[in-house]
This record gives C-alpha cells, sequence and structure tokens, in this order.
C-alpha cells in the first residue's frame, strides 16, 4: 500500500492522543521506525545527522521537532548559502532579513516594516482558509515587531482558466483574502494575479503586509537573559496545522485531499485583539522579545528566540491554553493553530503584562524560561519529552550546495521575421481581453482598500499609494513578477522583476527604497530547478546593486510542483518607495484632450517572450528583454524629476504588451483617446508590442513636451513624442481607430464573466 505520508503521521499522533484521553496517564511514546522517520520527510542522511547529533535515538516529540526545524520551509537548506549574495544593506536599513520582518527608516523618527511570505500549498487543499491564514501570518510577522499593519499586498498565480479546478480556487482565495482582511481593518491596496498551465496543480498566494513603527521601537525576537520568562499569548492551541509546515517542503502528489488537515484555520477578530493587546503591552517595557507562531508553530517560536539569544529555553507544556482535551506534548509543539504569538517577559512585570490580556479577552499563560544551557526541553506532564542542543535545530539546520544547471540560452527574435496572424487592432483588444492583462477589478473590489483613511491611490495604477498618519509623507507599494521571463532566462527575469518594482515606484514619484522578495520555485533537487534559483537570486542581487534598493526580508518557497511538474519559476518581488508629498504623485489615466503623448526611454521592438507573441502567435520562444540597470536608474531619476517639477500630467511605465497596451490602459482609465504615429524604420508590430524595459508613457501641456524632450537628450536619456490625447477612440499607427466604449467593455469583462461561468 502505498506510504500516505501525512495520514501516517496524523493516525500515529491520534492514537498517541487517544490512549492518553482513555487513561488520562502519560503513555509511552511511538516506536521510532524508519517508516515514521520517511513520513516526517526526513531524509535517511539527515536521520543519521540527527543520532550523531544526541548520541540516541530521538523520541517521538523529538522526531517532530526536528521534522519541523529541518523542513525547507523553516530551515531555508537549499537556499541559504545563496541568498547570501543579496544586498541587504544602505543607510535607511534599520533591520535586514532574519527577523520576522524587514525594517527602513523614512524619516521623522518613523521606520516602516514590511514582509512578503507565501501559504500557497494549504491555498491549494483549502483555498478559502489557506489565503485567508497567509494574510494572518503577514500581519502578525508586522506587528510582532512593534509596527501597527496600514497595508496589505498580494501575488496570485493559478492556473489555466481552462482547468476544471481554476474557478473554484481563485473564488476561493480571493475571498479568504477579503475575509481575513477586511474584517481585520487593514486595507488590501494593490497586487498582481497571473493564470498559466503550469499554476494546475500547485497554486501561488504570496502574501505582503507594511506596517509604521516608531524607528527607536523595533521589538526583535532574540531572547535575552536567563530567568526571564516565557510566555504563551493569544488564541489556544487546537490540532489544527499540526506538520503544515513539512507539507509545505514536500511536492504535491495525488495526495493533496490527505492533507487538508495540515490547513490552520484563522480569526481576524481574535488577531485585532491580540494586535491591540501586543502593542499596548510594548509601551510597558514589560516585552524583552516576541515571536510570532507561525510556520511549526511553538517549536519554531520557540527554538528560534532561544538560539538568535544563545540562550536555552525550558518549556513546561502543562500549562499551554489548549481547545481540545488530550493534547499530546507533539501535537502542541507542532500544531499551527492561528492568532497566537510567544514573549520572553521581565518577571518583574509580569502582572501588569497578564493585566493587558486579560483586558483584550486574550489567553496568557507563562510555560517556561530562558536558561543558560543552550538546550531546548520540554516537559509534559513529569515526563521530559524533548532535550535538544537548540543551537543546531535553530541556526545550524542542514545546509546543502546542490547541484545546478543553467538553462541554454535562447535566441533574440527578429521583429521584422514576426508576421502578424490578425491586425493590430484585434490583436490589442485580444490582448486586453487575456487573463493576464484583463481587468482585475472583480478581485480588487472585495478587498476593502479605503479602510483607515489613508489610501491615495488605489489598485489598479502602477503601484498603490498611501499617505503616513495624518501628514503629507507616503508610501509607495508594488509587488509583482514576469514567470514567464524567469522560464526563459532566470538571470535576466529576475533583473527585470527588480527593475519592474523600482519603476512602477517611480512611475507614481516615489524614490524607491527597498524589497522584499518570495522565491517560488520547484523541486531544488532538481538540477535544473536549482539553476532556475541560483539564477533569479543571482539576478535580483545584480539589480538590487545596480538600483541601490536593498532586499530587506523575504520568504523562499520551494517544492511548488505536482505530479512532478514544476510551477515556472516565480521570483515575487514586493517593493516599497517614499513620498515626501502625497499632493505631488503621478496617475496613469490620460487627464485631457490636446496633451502630447512622450515615450521616455528607447523602443527597438523587443518581442521574445512577449505576450503578443505567446496570446496572438501561439508562440512562447525567443529571449526576454534584457535589463539596463545603468538606463533603469537615469530614465526612472528623469521621470520622477518630470513629476516632482509638474510637467507632467499621467504617467505609466510600460511592460506586459507594450506600448499599445499601456497607452490602452491610459486612454481607458481617462476615458480619452488618443492618436498615435509610429517611427520609422522600426517595424509597426516591434513599435506597437515590442517590451523593451526602461520606458514610461507621460503626457504633458503642448508647450512643455519640446523642454521635456530636450531635457531627456541632456540628460541622456531617450525621449520621443509619439501621439496626442483627444477624442473617443484610440489609433495607433496604421491601426483602424477602436472605440474607447469597446476597449473598456472587453477589457472588464473576461473575469466577471469567466467567474460567472462562462467557458475561458
Amino acid at each position: 500500500m502505498k506510504l500516505l505520508k501525512y495520514g501516517i503521521v496524523r493516525d500515529v499522533a491520534a492514537q498517541a492522543s487517544s490512549s492518553l484521553r482513555t487513561t488520562n496517564v502519560i503513555q509511552s511514546e511511538p516506536t521510532v521506525t524508519p517508516e515514521l522517520v520517511a513520513a516526517h520527510g526526513l531524509k535517511p542522511d539527515e536521520y543519521a545527522r540527527i543520532l550523531a547529533l544526541i548520541g540516541r535515538t530521538p523520541t517521538f516529540t523529538e522526531l517532530g521537532i526536528f521534522s519541523a526545524m529541518w523542513n525547507e520551509h523553516c530551515s531555508y537548506k537549499s537556499s541559504r548559502i545563496h541568498l547570501r549574495k543579496l544586498p541587504t544593506k544602505a543607510p535607511w536599513v534599520i533591520q535586514g532579513p532574519g527577523e520576522n520582518a524587514g525594517v527602513i527608516d523614512i524619516g521623522d523618527g518613523l521606520a516602516c516594516v514590511f514582509k512578503m511570505e507565501s501559504h500557497n500549498h494549504p491555498s491549494f487543499i483549502e483555498p478559502f482558509q489557506g489565503a485567508a491564514t497567509g494574510v494572518g501570518g503577514i500581519l502578525r510577522d508586522v506587528f510582532t515587531m512593534g509596527a501597527r499593519p496600514v497595508a496589505c499586498l498580494n501575488l496570485l498565480r493559478f492556473g489555466a482558466p481552462k482547468n476544471p479546478r481554476t474557478r473554484h480556487l481563485v473564488a476561493g482565495v480571493v475571498a479568504g483574502i477579503g475575509a481575513y482582511g477586511n474584517s481585520f481593518g487593514v486595507p488590501t491596496v494593490g497586487g498582481s494575479t497571473n493564470f498559466d498551465k503550469s499554476y494546475d496543480g500547485n497554486i501561488l498566494v504570496n502574501a505582503m503586509t507594511v506596517g509604521i513603527a516608531k524607528a527607536d521601537g523595533i521589538f526583535y525576537a532574540k531572547a535575552r537573559g536567563i530567568g526571564n520568562r516565557i510566555v504563551y499569548l493569544g488564541s489556544k492551541t487546537g490540532r489544527d496545522g499540526i506538520h503544515g509546515a513539512t507539507m509545505a517542503s514536500a511536492a504535491f502528489e495525488a495526495d493533496a485531499e490527505e492533507k487538508r488537515p495540515t490547513v490552520q484555520v484563522g480569526d481576524p477578530f481574535t488577531e485585532k485583539l491580540l494586535l491591540e493587546a501586543c502593542l499596548e503591552l510594548m509601551q510597558t517595557g514589560a516585552v524583552i522579545a516576541l515571536q510570532d507562531m507561525g510556520a511549526a508553530g511553538l517549536t519554531s517560536s520557540g527554538v528560534e528566540m532561544g538560539a538568535k539569544g544563545n540562550l536555552g529555553i525550558a518549556l513546561n507544556l502543562d500549562s499551554v491554553p489548549c481547545r481540545e482535551a488530550g493534547m499530546s506534548a507533539y501535537e502542541m509543539l507542532l500544531s499551527e493553530s492561528q492568532e497566537r504569538m510567544l514573549m520572553v517577559l521581565d518577571p518583574a512585570k509580569e502582572q501588569e503584562a497578564e493585566a493587558v490580556f486579560r483586558k483584550w479577552g486574550l489567553d496568557f499563560a507563562v510555560i517556561g524560561e530562558t536558561t543558560d544551557t543552550l538546550r531546548f526541553t520540554v516537559t509534559h506532564q513529569g515526563v521530559l519529552k524533548a532535550d535538544l542542543p537548540i543551537k543546531e535545530l535553530g541556526d545550524s539546520a542542514p545546509l546543502y550546495d546542490r547541484p545546478h544547471v543553467a538553462p541554454p540560452k535562447r535566441p533574440t527574435i527578429d521583429p521584422a521575421t514576426v508576421a502578424a496572424p490578425i491586425s493590430n487592432a484585434d490583436a490589442l483588444t485580444r490582448l486586453l481581453a487575456s487573463p493576464d492583462i484583463c481587468s482585475k477589478r472583480w478581485i480588487f473590489e472585495q478587498y476593502d482598500h479605503l479602510i483607515l483613511g489613508n489610501t491615495v491611490q488605489p489598485p489598479g495604477g502602477d503601484a498603490a499609494v498611501i499617505r503616513i498618519g495624518d501628514g503629507l509623507k507616503g508610501l509607495a507599494l508594488t509587488a509583482d513578477v514576469t514567470q514567464r521571463y524567469c522560464e526563459a532566462d532566470p538571470y535576466e527575469g529576475a533583473k527585470q522583476a527588480v527593475a519592474e518594482a523600482w519603476r512602477n515606484l517611480t512611475a507614481v514619484g516615489s524614490m524607491p527604497r527597498a524589497i522584499t522578495d518570495n522565491l517560488n520555485f520547484g523541486n531544488p533537487e532538481k538540477p535544473e530547478i536549482m539553476g532556475q534559483l541560483v539564477g533569479c537570486i543571482e539576478g535580483i542581487a545584480e539589480a538590487c546593486l545596480g538600483l541601490d534598493f536593498p532586499v530587506v526580508s523575504g520568504n523562499v518557497s520551494l517544492y511548488n510542483e505536482s505530479s512532478g511538474r514544476a510551477i515556472l519559476p516565480t521570483p515575487a518581488i514586493g517593493g516599497v518607495g517614499l513620498i515626501e508629498d502625497v499632493r505631488r504623485t503621478a496617475t496613469l489615466p490620460f487627464k485631457r484632450p490636446g496633451e502630447k503623448i512622450l515615450v521616455i526611454g528607447k523602443t527597438e521592438g523587443w518581442l521574445g517572450q512577449s505576450l503578443y507573441l505567446r496570446e496572438i502567435c501561439g508562440r512562447e520562444d525567443g529571449a526576454p528583454p534584457p535589463v539596463d540597470l545603468a538606463a533603469e536608474r537615469r530614465n526612472g531619476d528623469f521621470v520622477r524629476g518630470l513629476i516632482e517639477s509638474g510637467a507632467v500630467a499621467a504617467v505609466h511605465d510600460v511592460s506586459d504588451g507594450g506600448l499599445a497596451v499601456a497607452l490602452a490602459l491610459m486612454a481607458m482609465a481617462g476615458a480619452i483617446g488618443a492618436s498615435i504615429e509610429v517611427s520609422p524604420p522600426l517595424p509597426e508590430l516591434g513599435f506597437l508590442f515590442g517590451e523593451d524595459q526602461a520606458r514610461y508613457i507621460v503626457t504633458a501641456a503642448p508647450e512643455n513636451a519640446a523642454a521635456i524632450r530636450d531635457g531627456a537628450e541632456t540628460a541622456g536619456v531617450a525621449c520621443e513624442i509619439i501621439g496626442v490625447t483627444g477624442g473617443d477612440t484610440l489609433t495607433i499607427g496604421s491601426a483602424t481607430a477602436i472605440l474607447l466604449d469597446h476597449l473598456i467593455g472587453v477589457h472588464e469583462g473576461w473575469l466577471p464573466s469567466y467567474m460567472a461561468g462562462a467557458n475561458p
């Protein structure tokens, strides 16, 4: 009979718990067998390492602890060696990777705290709860640092629309994100949604949260002091989510439904209480360290806090608040029940701290203390259940330099050799109605993006903009990646992902400051997949260095594949930019007729890996567009200067679908048409649909256009006047004039129609 990995773990744990509940005495734990070791996701060489490390056979509870701490999701054992290549420092960086979230200084004594995390596998298994608890987890990562969450974003990748599960997954994921964020009371202001057959059996749900804190009031997870209290905070522990982290570190086969019990259940109303209680308690000086109980629950939070502080942790599980009777030590340690935190507390302030949490109606329980032993010990009902070296569990998990091979380079496609199968007008119409480019209004209108009252630019533009408090300062936020570029050339594709985040932030007038990333890949044990991961990390590093755009936090999600088929490499990039005055931002829509339209940046008609090639020609070949980081920086700085001076009325970066799609989006958003001239000698097809990088479209009053062009020439920036706004049609080159109402209809119509049951 086929081994059902998580079914066996669950059954063994359930038998032990059932016996305990029946007799109400401590029973001996199950015997550790090779089958049980394999069911916990540990390979023979890793188990041998455990035996050598502790000098004996681990207990069942200890096996569970090692499984949780040494899996890919928690230990980054396949990626740590390469993540060190990422630039993480800048004068404005307060905290880089290694904490619950990254922190940057935004002036005026304030800091921006942000991170992106994945909840991919749980969202495929149970889309509503998987997505909802993904939002809950990333919110906790941010407010654990002492920040109040002010905005959420997400990056979603679903299978082909024709796949019979896709519609169900879209509906569940979007509903889960909306239900949690709306109920918690934080606006969801931006994101990205794409469809591709590679995600048929393994969707991606990446959630990002941004918070604001005092720059001198950041809280960390590093335990300090001997004999300080370890305190359990928040909701009670149940049996939901046990082995969630281990499940997230394995590929899907035919047993996804068997893993449903590994998905947690969230409660946004309790999380809101937890937020307020934690922020109130932080003001008392009682908190020494704080850690979210996320992946691997109590085990991970306890081990990480102790390991970071070079301290031991002694836990007594008798005091853990449980919502189910007879829970074993194994279950309490590995449960991923939501809305829970672990705190290191000053003993002198225990009563004051408990009073705060009781006031908010939340559990507060002292379950251990810090020690000088460098051991992680766990006692339950008078029996020592685990006694393990804490540094080896936390900081010294296995580290692999896995074999990797780069994909072969793909040839450049000459735009003059691409024959147009349909007219350019029909091609534009079809692109605007395609799943990747169509309006995502059906999605973002299910999210409350106005709550808190500080949303300046809502979803639908290049980047969202939020005001910080009651002042003029603001943040620009974006999340995106072009995964087809990364599949064709991981290095250039990842460079492009960072560069596009930089452009999106620039296009609204912000100064890009830092990124968080979520690296979603297949099985790293396959050299070609590991090659994708390595290439993308190196591309991100190169772009971040070139754009002075450091990585301050992130997540790695591997084994995203089903039945041996991996997803496209998807290194999601979440970017944050700083705006000194939110009154001086740019927006995408055309503002008035008669304005000149200019393209900033050089157009060469790059069609390799373009959406035109895929959607219109049925081809997915060629090299992706190269990224010139010097040009990106030069062009972006020039555009930002135009916005700051008020010289331009509308701004939009050029990406998927090229100039034609970018112009159509600006025209539709402003309900103002345009007439565009194609510049010879570039082939019209390449001019309209090429996806050359480092480009923006801007509009300006006629009397200012020549001065902008001259200023660009002085700055070494390519700039061309290509048309004028006005009318109710869009006319591009030789293409037939297309009514804006028609374009708006097809652009807005595809997703609602699809979700209502229409065939794609």
